[in-house]
């Protein structure tokens, strides 16, 4: 389906959960955030239904995000019931490979094409310091893990300050050629004030291309993550909700007032 801009809107990020084991320094406050209740996070049955009403409209890529996607209890089951709906051509999900080890074969049982991990440096001190006390190992355990189970491609997302010339984007980048991986430096991004890039190495950030719809872990479709429009399913119907999304998606981004990274998912 096309929106009013002529752009074809095919891909659907979901998040799943607001909560998230790491604390990266640009995404989340020291002491956590205020967490949704569980009533208002999409049960599995629902997130399942937008897929199923997005597919006729158009969406063939699904991609899984959060918060990080693999806390929330089940998320096999999740993928496995998405994985089965037909029309899905496209199936990915973002983490931050801490957990990735243990779910990287059930998770290409489920039905998983694909994976993306973040990893913003491999300085095992300097990743300590940004995600506030992650383990790297895990991390590299995890990226072992997705290529054993078949994962392909797999993606690292790198954070960068200003430059895909940094130190550490530039170490990141060696490591991904070592081990034949696919990077993609993604400029540090604020909502509150309208900042963001394209993506180096994907087509995040684009708008004159934009593709993607996002609904949020509480069940708001969003035409645009730096944009307040946001159409809630539960109370305007899965359907509508999608195509109103659609049809007022913004020329271009411009800033978002509403919502974390932890709730949207980037």
């Amino acid at each position: 389906m096309f929106d009013c801009y002529k752009r074809e809107i095919n891909y659907l990020r979901i998040s799943i959960t607001d909560r998230c084991n790491l604390r990266c320094l640009y995404c989340m406050p020291e002491e956590g955030i205020q967490q949704l209740n569980h009533d208002k996070i999409l049960r599995y049955e629902e997130i399942v239904d937008v897929v199923k009403e997005a597919i006729p409209l158009g969406i063939d890529k699904i991609r899984i995000t959060g918060g990080e996607p693999l806390v929330r209890k089940g998320v096999e089951h999740l993928i496995q019931m998405i994985a089965a709906i037909p029309g899905v051509n496209d199936f990915g999900l973002t983490t931050n490979g801490l957990l990735l080890e243990q779910y990287a074969e059930k998770l290409v049982e489920s039905g998983l094409h694909r994976i993306n991990i973040s990893l913003d440096t491999i300085d095992p001190v300097k990743y300590k310091e940004v995600t506030r006390g992650g383990n790297i190992e895990q991390v590299l355990k995890g990226i072992e893990a997705a290529k054993r189970a078949g994962l392909e491609p797999i993606k690292i997302n790198c954070v960068v300050n200003n430059s895909s010339l940094e130190k550490d984007a530039l170490q990141v980048r060696s490591f991904c050629e070592e081990q034949h991986l696919q990077v993609r430096f993604i400029h540090r991004m604020d909502l509150e004030n309208g900042c963001f890039t394209v993506v180096e190495g994907g087509s995040g950030g684009d708008c004159s291309g934009c593709n993607r719809l996002r609904l949020t872990a509480e069940g708001k479709i969003k035409p645009c993550l730096f944009n307040d429009l946001e159409f809630d399913i539960r109370t305007l119907g899965i359907r509508e909700a999608l195509l109103q999304a659609i049809h007022l998606k913004p020329e271009q981004g411009t800033v978002n007032t509403k919502n974390l990274f932890t709730n949207i998912g980037g």
